[in-house]
């Protein structure tokens, strides 16, 4: 019989860290502000993981071109900053279904290695992220999200208690990272900035997460 002390062992790191959640970093480029009427043209996601030092590092990322849906709204302005021409004939893009099932099969394999329950939205300015997945759900008739429909982590507000700063880019090279203007604004760079941000965070704050007693078992 496997006694206590092998199976605290063998329980992954983060099905302990988050209350059993899995942080997936996500970032949409989209074609205006409303979730309900605007078209997702762009998702891309990031699970992160903890290394053998106990440090939470990035792991395994995707990202997709979306097709714009049914009678989409496509904002010129948003356009404009995002620099994606939703119609160009060697965009690669897929239906949304297509592109939330290989992310959620992404996410669910992670969510069984680590032994998390559910996976909880990473973002910069997490609502907005949030609302445009969610939005995607419910067009798309998914019937089982890995994400909790409410909950994130918002790194504008961790930064903003690390650094001091709330915008991406400035939070960024606020903890040592590069950055790259001519990148930004894609869904996969910003992701992946926003990934590596949240692991610099949270492995600054970790010594004090271990030094709090675990809550007593009921």
């Amino acid at each position: 019989m496997t006694d206590s002390h092998e199976e605290a062992a063998v329980t992954p790191r983060m099905a302990t860290r988050f209350r059993g959640f899995l942080p997936v970093v996500i970032d949409v480029e989209t074609g205006g502000f409303n979730s309900a009427t605007d078209a997702l043209l762009e998702i891309a996601a990031v699970t992160v993981g903890f290394d053998d030092n106990g440090q939470l590092a990035v792991r395994e990322s995707a990202s997709y071109h979306v097709a714009p849906f049914e009678g989409a709204n496509i904002e010129p302005a948003s356009l404009e900053v995002n620099g994606i021409d939703p119609h160009h004939p060697l965009r690669p893009a897929i239906p949304e279904r297509d592109a939330l099932g290989r992310i959620f099969r992404m996410v669910r394999e992670t969510m069984k290695t680590d032994g998390c329950k559910r996976a909880v939205l990473v973002g910069h300015n997490a609502h907005f992220d949030l609302g445009f997945l969610n939005a995607a759900i419910a067009r798309t008739g998914i019937k089982r999200s890995p994400f909790h429909p409410f909950s994130c982590f918002d790194t504008a507000t961790l930064s903003g208690v690390a650094f001091g700063q709330t915008v991406l880019r400035r939070a960024a090279t606020a903890a040592g990272m590069s950055w790259d203007n001519e990148a930004a604004h894609s869904a996969r760079y910003d992701t992946e900035q926003t990934a590596h941000l949240f692991c610099t965070i949270v492995n600054r704050f970790q010594p004090i997460f271990e030094a709090v007693p675990p809550e007593p078992q009921s």
